[in-house]
């Protein structure tokens, strides 16, 4: 298996109870099934605290019931975990042991990252100053099977690194980069499948008015969210190549590309409009990325909601 991590990939470290958000908090943890039949060979107090505060969310999956202000039920005073206390991080779940990591799988590559959704990661990615680039190592874990057109897969290899050289382009301003990267990204759509834009009629900040809210904070932005200038700092090439890395691959699954660069695109409009700050980037992640509900309804206004067509985007990229 070949594993591609960012370079700053493996700068990361959680600070535990230092964390000015903890990711204990303010969300529902699923109970993996590996975990839960370790938890069935405990005993003692910790077992009886494990089975005490499992129940069954409204989709039918095993969870951890949230304690008060939507506290992980092991989260402490100290803003410690006392399950990975009395049990080792290793037995933990599997969301907790790899927070704020996450994954994407392409048979014999898995392609490895950190999340914006904490403040840790996100101080981080926003501090880059250089190109984005991928680290590669080869383990002994065997591919895993798939259906992945492979075509499809090595177009969006050679479309995703010519979208890495528009993003650091630094010969133009960052608003020219994102006009040139949505129509390089119809471009791509118009060789792989049709794409329909929609035209919901919803304002662009109400996109951001998530149903399901985490943190109040985020709502309070949203509210007092203004369409500014895009900057030309190097946060922004830095927030565009995270969402570049995330999601743009994921289109061999589905053959969107479209939707994944608009979310590129969107994601430098973030802290443009509500705060240009790496903790700004960290609270729409956390609500957007890490809620299923949240993100499910994201992904749909994407294709339908008139402010986000591509035109329109353009729009409000150059506005200023």
């Amino acid at each position: 298996m070949i594993i591609k991590t960012p370079k700053y990939y493996r700068g990361f470290e959680c600070i535990a109870g230092d964390c000015p958000d903890s990711c204990c908090q303010g969300w529902e943890v699923d109970a993996d099934e590996a975990s839960l039949k370790y938890y069935k060979t405990l005993d003692g107090d910790i077992r009886k605290r494990i089975d005490s505060v499992l129940s069954k969310d409204e989709f039918g999956n095993t969870i951890f019931t949230l304690a008060d202000k939507k506290r992980c039920p092991f989260l402490n005073s100290s803003n410690l975990c006392d399950m990975h206390i009395a049990i080792g991080g290793e037995h933990t779940p599997y969301t907790c042991r790899m927070f704020p990591r996450f994954i994407n799988s392409f048979g014999a590559v898995k392609e490895m990252g950190i999340s914006f959704s904490c403040p840790v990661a996100s101080d981080i990615m926003f501090s880059q100053t250089e190109r984005f680039t991928l680290d590669s190592e080869i383990n002994d874990e065997p591919p895993e099977l798939n259906e992945i057109d492979g075509e499809l897969y090595y177009f969006l290899i050679r479309a995703r690194e010519k979208a890495y050289d528009i993003v650091y382009d630094r010969s133009i301003s960052m608003s020219e980069r994102l006009v040139k990267l949505l129509d390089f990204a119809q471009e791509l759509q118009d060789n792989v499948e049709p794409y329909k834009e929609g035209d919901k009629d919803i304002s662009f900040f109400d996109v951001f008015n998530n149903p399901e809210l985490i943190n109040s904070e985020w709502a309070e932005k949203v509210k007092d969210g203004k369409l500014g200038k895009i900057s030309d700092d190097y946060y922004n090439e830095s927030i565009c190549a995270y969402f570049i890395f995330r999601y743009f691959m994921t289109a061999v699954f589905d053959c969107d590309i479209l939707s994944k660069v608009k979310m590129a695109v969107i994601g430098v409009m973030i802290p443009a409009c509500f705060g240009q700050d790496s903790w700004t980037m960290h609270l729409w992640s956390k609500e957007t990325e890490h809620s299923q509900y949240n993100m499910d309804r994201y992904k749909l206004l994407l294709k339908d909601a008139k402010c986000l067509n591509k035109e329109e985007l353009k729009k409000a990229i150059t506005l200023n």
